[in-house]
């Protein structure tokens, strides 16, 4: 095997081999099925996360030390190739000064952008894509005025931190203002209002793009969320042909805009009139990007290493239909059980469970332990047995 190798470099790209060792800013689940996906083509990996027994450091070696650590970024640095983040709530000026001592294709920017909603509408709007119509929030006043312009139903956001539904209330009346207010300013964090959407899918599209510029795309999956949080991702996702067509361009569109490397995870509504509205984007892998572990010719984790690594991108055809379902701690015990047992309603609809469970010592309601790929002949198939199984009915 070849050792930290660099086949080609310029000041923007580096195209580094098999060998090469891949330092991750997070050690959480994204991070450890990169690492599998890119520990299966070659590559080493090292993480910095201030959790000890992290998901990623359980198969690769740790850092443990704060995100804010310089210490211990500059001895990330040091050991790594490359580095790359698996979540996108990792400080940018640490991203910044591991960019100035070791090789971030990434780079600080990406993160600066898309870690603060504002910025991200702002850049994905000069990327000639549309938004959903917002506004900054300084005041209750400011939002006052906001809400009356938009007209309710409007979504008050903060514009950094928040997953999973957290930091953002709905408002459907005038009187929820001052509350909703009142709660989300308490965070310190710059608050954002956007036109509720009413729309008919939520789906997303994971774009990669290489340093050099190549771009490629797989196919959109369909979203379902539960309070919140991602249940489903349905593939191919039911909605018309050139919906799907239309929906990769806009992210490929997006990924070049923003000048990203690696992968770009782009959410988008999907209106009852056709139009598709982009809601957020995230620098990284994204859950409902999990479906391609088995359903396509190449995983979004391998994807991401290719990448990042300047090396030609993977095919991104999808072999089978396929159905993610999240499996989160309420739902850990009988999710193992019934994957790990004979399943007459899996071999009775045709259905091909296969587990993936993230390595998470503590299992508590509502956190993402694992999830399912359910390859199928056909997604209503898959659907029927989550539906039959009962596992997600609490």
């Amino acid at each position: 095997m070849t050792e930290r190798v660099t086949l080609h470099s310029d000041s923007k790209s580096k195209t580094l081999l098999p060998g090469s060792v891949i330092g991750v800013l997070g050690g959480g689940q994204l991070g450890r099925m990169m690492a599998l996906d890119g520990t299966r083509m070659g590559y080493k990996f090292i993480a910095l996360d201030p959790a000890p027994d992290s998901p990623l450091g359980q198969i690769a070696e740790q850092i443990t030390a704060p995100y804010d650590d310089a210490d211990a970024a500059n001895e990330l640095a040091s050991q790594a190739d490359v580095i790359t983040y698996e979540f996108e709530n990792v400080d940018a000026g640490v991203a910044k000064l591991l960019e100035e001592r070791s090789y971030v294709p990434q780079g600080s920017r990406l993160l600066y952008t898309t870690q603060h909603r504002l910025r991200e509408k702002a850049a994905i709007e000069a990327a000639g894509v549309p938004v959903a119509p917002y506004r900054e929030i300084t005041s209750l006043e400011s939002l006052q005025e906001a809400a009356a312009e938009l007209s309710l139903p409007c979504v008050l956001k903060t514009a950094t931190g928040g997953y999973d539904g957290k930091g953002q209330v709905v408002l459907r009346r005038e009187e929820q203002l001052e509350v909703a207010y009142a709660e989300l300013s308490s965070t310190g964090a710059e608050l954002v209002l956007e036109k509720f959407i009413s729309f008919t899918s939520e789906i997303s599209v994971i774009a990669a793009r290489t340093p050099e510029g190549e771009v490629k795309s797989f196919p959109p999956a369909e979203n379902i969320h539960v309070n919140n949080i991602l249940h489903l991702s349905i593939v191919p996702a039911r909605i018309p042909s050139d919906v799907q067509r239309r929906a990769c361009q806009i992210a490929e569109q997006v990924a070049e805009g923003l000048d990203a490397a690696g992968l770009l995870a782009v959410e988008m509504f999907l209106t009852e009139e056709g139009l598709l509205y982009v809601n957020e984007v995230a620098p990284r892998p994204h859950n409902s990007g999990h479906y391609t572990m088995e359903a396509c010719s190449t995983s979004q984790f391998e994807q991401h290493v290719r990448a990042i690594c300047n090396l030609p991108l993977g095919d991104t055809t999808l072999l089978s239909p396929v159905v993610m379902v999240n499996v989160l701690g309420q739902h850990l015990d009988e999710a193992i059980r019934r994957t790990t047992s004979q399943d007459p309603a899996a071999e009775s609809l045709g259905i091909v469970p296969k587990l993936h469970l993230y390595g998470k010592s503590d299992s508590k309601h509502n956190r993402k332990m694992g999830h399912i790929n359910l390859l199928c002949g056909d997604v209503h198939d898959a659907l029927e047995w989550v539906e039959q199984t009962n596992i997600w009915r609490h």
